[in-house]
Protein backbone atom coordinates (compact mmCIF):
# COMPACT_ATOMS: atom_id res chain seq x y z
CA UNK A 1 0.00 0.00 0.00
CA UNK A 2 2.81 2.37 0.73
CA UNK A 3 2.98 5.42 2.91
CA UNK A 4 2.22 8.99 1.87
CA UNK A 5 3.14 12.01 3.96
CA UNK A 6 1.88 15.49 3.08
CA UNK A 7 3.58 18.67 4.20
CA UNK A 8 3.58 22.37 3.43
CA UNK A 9 0.15 23.35 4.61
CA UNK A 10 -0.48 26.32 6.83
CA UNK A 11 -2.04 29.75 6.98
CA UNK A 12 -1.89 32.05 3.98
CA UNK A 13 -3.53 35.29 2.99
CA UNK A 14 -5.82 35.58 0.01
CA UNK A 15 -3.75 36.14 -3.08
CA UNK A 16 -0.79 34.34 -1.58
CA UNK A 17 0.87 31.05 -2.43
CA UNK A 18 1.62 27.73 -0.81
CA UNK A 19 3.45 24.66 -2.01
CA UNK A 20 2.37 21.29 -0.73
CA UNK A 21 4.50 18.18 -0.95
CA UNK A 22 3.57 14.52 -0.70
CA UNK A 23 6.45 12.16 -0.22
CA UNK A 24 5.86 8.46 -0.69
CA UNK A 25 7.57 5.30 0.41
CA UNK A 26 6.95 1.62 -0.09
CA UNK A 27 5.65 1.99 -3.65
CA UNK A 28 7.27 2.19 -7.05
CA UNK A 29 6.37 5.84 -7.31
CA UNK A 30 7.10 6.23 -10.99
CA UNK A 31 4.35 3.84 -12.08
CA UNK A 32 1.63 5.35 -9.90
CA UNK A 33 -0.86 8.02 -10.82
CA UNK A 34 -0.99 10.68 -8.12
CA UNK A 35 -3.74 13.02 -7.09
CA UNK A 36 -4.52 15.83 -4.70
CA UNK A 37 -7.92 15.94 -3.05
CA UNK A 38 -9.30 18.44 -0.60
CA UNK A 39 -12.06 18.44 1.97
CA UNK A 40 -13.41 21.85 2.96
CA UNK A 41 -15.05 22.18 6.38
CA UNK A 42 -18.41 20.45 6.39
CA UNK A 43 -18.10 19.30 2.80
CA UNK A 44 -17.19 16.16 0.92
CA UNK A 45 -13.72 15.35 -0.27
CA UNK A 46 -13.17 16.42 -3.88
CA UNK A 47 -10.52 15.79 -6.49
CA UNK A 48 -8.49 18.91 -7.19
CA UNK A 49 -5.88 17.68 -9.62
CA UNK A 50 -4.10 14.56 -10.78
CA UNK A 51 -0.98 13.58 -12.66
CA UNK A 52 -0.49 10.27 -14.39
CA UNK A 53 2.64 8.18 -14.28
CA UNK A 54 3.37 9.57 -17.72
CA UNK A 55 3.02 13.17 -16.60
CA UNK A 56 -0.40 14.04 -18.00
CA UNK A 57 -2.35 16.38 -15.77
CA UNK A 58 -5.90 17.45 -15.19
CA UNK A 59 -7.47 20.07 -12.94
CA UNK A 60 -10.82 20.85 -11.44
CA UNK A 61 -12.38 23.92 -13.03
CA UNK A 62 -12.28 25.74 -9.69
CA UNK A 63 -8.48 25.71 -9.60
CA UNK A 64 -7.48 25.89 -13.26
CA UNK A 65 -4.88 28.57 -13.83
CA UNK A 66 -4.04 28.84 -10.12
CA UNK A 67 -2.72 25.43 -9.21
CA UNK A 68 0.03 23.29 -10.71
CA UNK A 69 0.69 19.65 -9.95
CA UNK A 70 4.10 18.20 -10.63
CA UNK A 71 6.05 15.11 -9.73
CA UNK A 72 9.70 14.31 -9.11
CA UNK A 73 10.11 10.60 -9.58
CA UNK A 74 13.63 10.41 -8.21
CA UNK A 75 12.39 12.00 -4.98
CA UNK A 76 9.18 9.91 -4.85
CA UNK A 77 7.32 13.17 -4.35
CA UNK A 78 4.37 14.96 -5.87
CA UNK A 79 3.91 18.69 -5.43
CA UNK A 80 0.97 21.07 -5.46
CA UNK A 81 1.84 24.68 -6.16
CA UNK A 82 -1.09 26.87 -5.21
CA UNK A 83 -1.14 30.50 -6.29
CA UNK A 84 -3.69 33.29 -6.06
CA UNK A 85 -5.20 31.57 -3.06
CA UNK A 86 -8.81 32.22 -2.16
CA UNK A 87 -10.63 31.72 1.13
CA UNK A 88 -12.61 28.94 -0.55
CA UNK A 89 -9.36 27.00 -0.96
CA UNK A 90 -9.44 26.43 2.79
CA UNK A 91 -9.52 22.68 3.32
CA UNK A 92 -7.58 19.66 4.41
CA UNK A 93 -5.53 18.55 1.42
CA UNK A 94 -4.83 14.87 0.87
CA UNK A 95 -2.67 13.10 -1.66
CA UNK A 96 -3.56 9.76 -3.14
CA UNK A 97 -1.58 7.17 -5.04
CA UNK A 98 -3.12 4.65 -7.35
CA UNK A 99 -2.12 2.29 -10.13
CA UNK A 100 -4.36 3.60 -12.86
CA UNK A 101 -6.82 6.51 -13.07
CA UNK A 102 -6.78 8.28 -9.73
CA UNK A 103 -10.52 8.63 -9.32
CA UNK A 104 -11.45 5.17 -10.52
CA UNK A 105 -11.06 3.21 -7.32
CA UNK A 106 -9.25 2.72 -4.07
CA UNK A 107 -5.71 3.81 -3.46
CA UNK A 108 -3.28 4.83 -0.78
CA UNK A 109 -3.86 8.08 1.10
CA UNK A 110 -1.84 10.45 3.16
CA UNK A 111 -2.99 11.84 6.49
CA UNK A 112 -3.75 15.27 5.09
CA UNK A 113 -2.41 18.76 5.63
CA UNK A 114 -4.50 21.77 6.59
CA UNK A 115 -4.57 24.83 4.37
CA UNK A 116 -6.29 27.92 5.70
CA UNK A 117 -6.66 31.03 3.57
CA UNK A 118 -7.66 34.24 5.27
CA UNK A 119 -9.43 37.07 3.47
Amino acid sequence: QGQLVESGGGLAQAGGSLRLSCTTSGIVFSIYDMGWYRQPPGKQRELVTAITSGGSTNYADSVKGRIIISRHNSKNTVYLQMNSLKPEDTAVYYCKARRGPIASGSGSWGQGTQVTVSS
